[in-house]
This record gives structure tokens, sequence and C-alpha cells, in this order.
């Protein structure tokens, strides 16, 4: 086995921002420093999913701003009204062609939204 996965991470112009954004979205929380350390503003956020069962995600600094449709992208089930109402915005909705709504996070990340199964 070459390679095994670790964690994802997303650019973000304002990975501050973002990274609180999909906290909200997702229900994580940010990783928190060890004790007495303090991370520089402008290093990654860390952001865990409280109950441990996601992955890491790290939000990465960058200096431009998002402009071709991601390669890579992440799938969420959930609420579409609740994301929107949270600064989402559509990208498609679900349709005979698709299951799912596609949605952007503020910073135009685009990622799926699958209704919950019951």
């Amino acid at each position: 086995m070459p390679a095994r996965f670790k964690d994802l991470a997303l650019d973000a112009r304002d990975h501050q921002l973002l990274a609180d954004w999909w906290c909200r979205a997702i229900g994580y929380v940010r990783r928190g420093a060890g004790a007495g350390e303090e991370r520089p503003a402008d290093w990654p956020v860390p952001i865990v999913d409280p109950a441990g069962r996601g992955p890491l995600i790290w939000l990465n600094a960058v200096p431009e701003a998002k402009s071709v449709k991601n390669r890579m992208h992440l799938d969420v089930v959930g609420d579409t009204a609740e994301l929107l109402a949270l600064g989402a915005t559509v990208v498609r909705r679900r349709d005979e062609g698709i299951e799912w709504d596609i949605l952007a996070d503020p910073e135009g990340n685009e990622f799926c939204v699958f209704a919950p199964q019951d």
C-alpha cells in the first residue's frame, strides 16, 4: 500500500472565517492547540468532529479566490435550507438527474447535500 488516507484540506482566502462556518455547518469544533501553545492567525486551522467519527479537516489560507469547479469535494448529510440560512449558495438543486443538492460554502467551495435517510 503506497499511501493511506490522513486528513482533508480546504483552501480559503479567509480560512479563519471559513473554519467557523464549517464548524457551524457540520457540528465540528476547532482543534485546540497544546497547553500554553497559540497558533499564529495565518497558520492552517484544524477542525474536528467532537464525537471523533469524522475526518480532521484543515482550512488553509491561500491568496487567491476560487476560480474553477472543485475536482474533489465534501459530501454531507443534512438540511439544505439550514445550510442556505448559514450562508451557503445553490449551485444545482436535486432533480431527475441527481438525488442531492449541490451547494457552495461562502468562498465558493462546492459540496453535495444528501437528505437524511430514516
